[in-house]
């Protein structure tokens, strides 16, 4: 599928695609936080994102078992950092993400580690080989992070009609 286009030129283009796409998910998530945050919301990024592991049909993105376990297990490592830094907040009857200093430096830090990465293993690695690892990376640390989203969107829910 890629055997026509230089090497270097898909990874400089992949890599300008993952900055576009990285600062969009970055205002995305900063206007998101001025809306009260549903059950919905917190789920439809991971079912949206299942969509892309189509790419595994084609023989060029599949990896072996041994790279899938290294992926899902840095995934989950970034994962944790963003689960412990995603806290809700009521105001005016309402959940809202509470905005954290941290996060947009969180987000441009995951996406320059993203880069380095890929640049390291762009020599090693066949660039659909490396597309299909960065995306069980993210989706590895996206689930997990939206799972723990909403068992706290669900607690402070919880606890709201209590009080």
């Amino acid at each position: 599928m890629f055997d026509n286009i230089p090497s270097h030129y898909l990874i400089i283009g992949t890599t300008i695609m993952a900055a576009f796409m990285g600062t969009f998910a970055l205002f995305v998530r900063l206007r998101a936080q001025k809306k009260p945050v549903s059950a919905k919301k917190i789920l439809i990024p991971p079912f949206a994102m299942s969509t892309g592991a189509l790419m595994f049909i084609f023989e060029e993105f599949r990896v072996a078992p041994l790279q899938i376990v290294e992926a899902v297990a840095l995934g989950l490592v970034f994962s944790v950092i963003l689960i412990a830094t995603s806290k809700f907040e009521v105001r005016e009857s309402a959940i809202y993400m509470k905005q954290s200093k941290a996060f947009p430096f969180i987000l441009v830090g995951l996406l320059v580690f993203r880069i380095i990465l890929k640049t390291l293993f762009a020599d090693s690695l066949d660039v659909g080989e490396l597309a299909g690892m960065f995306f069980i990376l993210a989706f590895s640390m996206l689930l997990p992070w939206r799972i723990g989203m909403l068992i706290k969107f669900k607690k402070l829910q919880k606890s709201q009609i209590i009080a």
